[in-house]
């Protein structure tokens, strides 16, 4: 009974200073690794816990101790010695200096008062502290300090500090570990164990000769916790991939999922393709503009498998421009609406007049689409709209096949767009995106069938000792046919389209893609993909404002593009798109459109679904046509703005 009464004091007091949930046993983190095994990092959680007393290492108060407060469990909250020291100190320096605080004080310090340096703060400072020691124990005290005080690179207390740098509960530390850790407060930024290696032992060789001198341990201790090798793990990797990781395990799982940690998860990341994918990003966009934003997503099309995502060109975890980000993507919807053409019928060699037309918008107001710089060519196959990304061709092309049946469409492909946008969809004036574009964009490259983008592959239990995967999600939303002759006009884009600047590429490797610039300049766009790897670039500022004139898919997202695509593939043989049965070769004559006859003044091969090759017929050819002077996607054309613009 008597020992009962004992402890509630103590009891009532610790429910009184315990200001975070008590940290639960057994904890263990998160870790991922991409999809060769390698670390990325992990995900821990966010909120801080409370780690009692007797959780904490002896040897870690003892070291904490001698290091910061030798007279700790003799002083009553203030230490007379340490003060005299600190004012000789101040008189000889001129200034105040930091010496002479005790643990207690710099509890308070951290709990209750500003970093400011003067002797009334220094009062108030001594004043609380005696309280404290007057109201407290100094077990309680202590372990108060341990789950207050900061130990640097976001980590506010011993939990989180066990966690951050070891992955480990309190009470797992070592001695060594330990050693560490007692010297962290001193200057978080400078003695944390991710700091300059020389600086990190230096300091902690300070706690262990202060330990030496108080008796804690002996020589011949010091000497061994010195050569012991401590493993501190490694800083997290691709921040933004990991944010979308947790997004992903939450939605899986449940929020609960980071708290009870103890997974092991493999990434469909290649971590290779990572680094090259962050360094591309931000380097290319840098060069542009310091101002500039920009985002990345590279997937494998055949699964869906996401080798590489950053959310910003800054490269530090934030706002996730891959993946939560949506913008208008211009022109590079226009594929999109091609392919739907292509599954009703219509094909790559039919010729399209680019007169503009005014369509009523309701309220007696008309819309114009124009081109780029208000460029007329009159006749245009298709494959030459396509290329050149007219846009009054793409307009007059889903007023052929109905927006209602592009919408759908464009939903099979995971491409959720508004219906009441109307004819202006063709100029990409719906936000979406990147990495919804880029999704939509598989069906393409991999023969009609939409691979859901993948981030997980599979997930390892700990506890249980279990694994579960996840399997590719793979959709068949549109004809094989149509994915490769809408392929095979995208390898004009490069060739002498919008994205002209990547002709090289394209004869090196079998690629096709799409550029994207949105109404004055404010976005930039490019979608382009090979067998095996497709991969999307945005570039614009979070605040939507113009970038400049010449600011295009082609001149500011393509080069960004080919930067990480080329290294990307260097050691992949160049392998072109299969070809499937529904779809046949004709030789054509490009000015009609027709099959080519002996006297057609030029040839081409042209590819068709089965079924839609043109008869013999003929018709006059069109005139010469001037060369198309820009992307045919610029500002005002996007949005039918009668203005003049010129790239």
């Amino acid at each position: 009974m008597l020992l009962f009464l004992a402890l509630v004091p103590a009891a009532r007091a610790q429910e009184s200073f315990v200001r975070y949930p008590l940290l639960p046993s057994g904890y263990s983190s998160i870790r991922v690794f991409d999809r060769h095994g390698r670390f990325v990092g992990r995900i821990l959680p966010e909120k801080r816990y409370w780690v009692p007393i007797d959780r904490i290492p002896a040897f870690l108060q003892k070291a904490l101790v001698a290091v910061e407060d030798a007279r700790f469990y003799e002083h009553g909250g203030i230490d007379l010695r340490g003060i005299a020291r600190a004012l000789v100190k101040d008189v000889v320096k001129g200034r105040l200096a930091e010496g002479g605080s005790t643990i207690t004080q710099q509890l308070i310090k951290n709990k209750y008062l500003s970093g400011e340096k003067s002797f009334e703060r220094k009062i108030e400072e001594a004043r609380m502290a005696m309280e404290y020691e007057r109201k407290y124990t100094k077990k309680q005290i202590l372990e108060m300090y341990f789950n207050e005080i900061y130990y640097g690179n976001g980590a506010w207390g011993i939990a989180q500090a066990a966690r951050i740098y070891f992955d480990k509960n309190p009470e797992e530390l070592t001695p060594a570990e330990c050693a560490l850790l007692a010297g962290v407060p001193k200057n978080p930024g400078r003695y944390n164990p991710l700091g300059k290696p020389s600086r990190v032992v230096a300091r902690r060789d300070v706690v262990l000769n202060r330990m030496v001198e108080l008796k804690m341990i002996t020589p011949r201790q010091k000497k061994s916790l010195r050569s012991r090798r401590v493993s501190v793990v490694q800083r997290n990797q691709a921040p933004y991939y990991l944010a979308h990781v947790q997004s992903g395990l939450i939605a899986r799982f449940g929020p609960q999922i980071i708290d009870r940690g103890g997974l092991e998860v493999t990434a469909a990341l290649d971590l290779n393709l990572q680094k090259l994918a962050e360094k591309s990003l931000s380097e290319g966009v840098r060069r542009v503009s310091p101002q500039l934003q920009g985002a990345l997503v590279s997937l494998d099309p055949a699964t869906g498998d996401v080798l590489a995502a950053v959310g910003g060109a800054d490269l530090a975890k934030g706002y996730d421009r891959a993946f939560l980000a949506r913008r208008q993507p211009g022109s590079a919807i226009k594929p999109l609406i091609y392919a739907a053409a292509l599954e009703k019928g219509v094909v790559a060699s039919s010729l399209w007049d680019d007169t503009p037309v005014a369509y009523n918008r309701g309220n007696n107001q008309l819309w114009t689409p124009m081109n780029y710089g208000r460029e007329q060519y009159g006749e245009l196959s298709l494959r030459q709209a396509l290329a050149y990304s007219n846009n009054v061709i793409a307009v007059k092309l889903l007023e052929s096949i109905g927006v209602p049946y592009f919408v759908d469409f464009a939903a099979r492909l995971g491409l959720p767009l508004r219906q009441h946008n109307d004819l202006s969809l063709a100029l990409g004036t719906d936000e979406v995106t990147l990495n919804e574009l880029v999704t939509a964009y598989t069906s393409l490259a991999n023969g009609g069938v939409r691979s859901g983008s993948r981030t997980i592959i599979r997930i390892y239990d700990r506890s249980r000792r279990a694994w579960e995967e996840n399997p590719p999600a793979e959709t068949p939303v549109l004809s094989p046919g149509a994915a490769f002759v809408t392929t095979q006009m995208l390898k004009d884009v490069l060739a002498y389209g919008t994205a002209k600047t990547l002709k090289k590429f394209g004869q090196k490797h079998f690629a096709a893609g799409k550029t994207g610039t949105t109404d004055d300049y404010r976005d930039a766009w490019f979608i382009g993909y090979t067998p095996r790897m497709i991969t999307g670039i945005w570039v614009g500022y979070d605040r939507p404002r113009p970038g400049g004139k010449g600011f295009t898919g082609g001149a500011v997202a393509a080069p960004i593009w080919e930067r990480f695509m080329g290294p990307a593939l260097a050691a992949q043989p160049a392998v072109d798109f299969q070809k499937p049965d529904t779809v046949v070769s004709l030789s054509i004559d490009p000015a009609t459109g027709c099959p080519a006859s002996a006297d057609s003044p030029e040839k081409r091969d042209e590819f068709y679904i089965a079924g839609t090759q043109p008869a013999d017929c003929s018709k006059p050819p069109p005139p010469d046509l001037p060369p198309p002077k820009g992307e045919g996607e610029g500002p005002g054309a996007e949005t039918g703005a009668t203005k003049q613009m010129e790239e």
